[in-house]
């Protein structure tokens, strides 16, 4: 009998899993991530805090992009000494891969582009950008809403790897702002 009423409680706890699920539509796809991210490159790693409560909409969308893999195998493909490093949106033959829809801009969050600090790039359409980001390896204030502009939306920090941002930020670059030798984003990931 004790048998019987286990496989009874065991068979509804899994029927109602499901049931929820169903009704939920809450699968592996839709699963809150950590703040924390790992960029594993080929110069070394850097991990980036995320900051949800100032940036939601741009955070959840390099989230997205992470949990997608998207970022893996794309190049830093501009980098300025004394200024940033851009990636996140070329492939490691230096085409650019399509994109979700652009976001809206939230330079108004109160947060600036400090030395180490992350934030969107985009092009002179405040509302469009989309995967690419920058690091910042200087204070570069000029860049925060209304110094000159409607600025770039900074939504994260590295909190570890800024040694390798210096690092790659020193590179040969030609005159596009493109490193000679390709800095590579091996994987993207949640610790």
């Amino acid at each position: 009998m004790k048998k019987i009423i286990f496989i009874f409680l065991f068979v509804l706890l899994i029927a109602g899993a499901i049931l929820t699920i169903k009704m939920t539509g809450n699968t592996t796809k839709n699963l809150t991530y950590t703040d924390t991210v790992k960029l594993e490159t080929t110069a070394g790693d850097i991990v980036i805090e995320l900051y949800s409560d100032k940036s939601p909409i741009t955070v959840a969308n390099f989230k997205r992009y992470v949990q997608e893999g998207f970022y893996d195998n794309t190049i830093f493909h501009r980098i300025i000494a004394g200024f940033m490093v851009q990636g996140g949106g070329m492939d490691t033959k230096g085409n650019e891969k399509p994109t979700h829809a652009s976001i809206k801009l939230e330079s108004q969050n109160g947060l600036s582009n400090k030395k180490g600090t992350v934030a969107m790039a985009r092009t002179n359409v405040p509302d469009s950008a989309t995967a690419q980001f920058f690091i910042n390896v200087a204070d570069n204030n000029f860049l925060d809403y209304g110094f000159r502009n409607d600025g770039y939306a900074v939504f994260g920090k590295v909190i570890s790897g800024m040694d390798v941002v210096e690092k790659m930020s020193k590179v040969k670059t030609n005159s596009n702002d493109e490193p000679l030798e390709k800095i590579k984003i091996i994987k993207a990931s949640f610790i």
